[in-house]
């Protein structure tokens, strides 16, 4: 049993249980804080692969011109 089979009646204990723990004035505030959290998540891995993608691109131009010169007579 993994976290995908929680359902329905599941997330409404979590929830009642979270609303008992922090209250109704909180709730919205923990919400909040955790959507710009997952958005900043996503950024940053959005960010890191687009590096990774250009870092790898970068390599093979950069690499390109040193095997030329590698063929060039002295």
């Amino acid at each position: 049993m993994g976290f995908t089979n929680i359902g329905i009646p599941g997330l409404i204990i979590i929830l009642v249980v979270t609303l008992i723990i922090f209250g109704p004035k909180k709730l919205p505030e923990i919400g909040a804080a955790f959507g710009q959290t997952l958005s900043e998540f996503k950024k940053s891995a959005s960010h890191l692969m687009s590096d990774n993608d250009e870092s790898t691109n970068s390599k093979k131009t950069v690499d390109a011109p040193e095997e030329e010169k590698k063929d060039l007579p002295s």
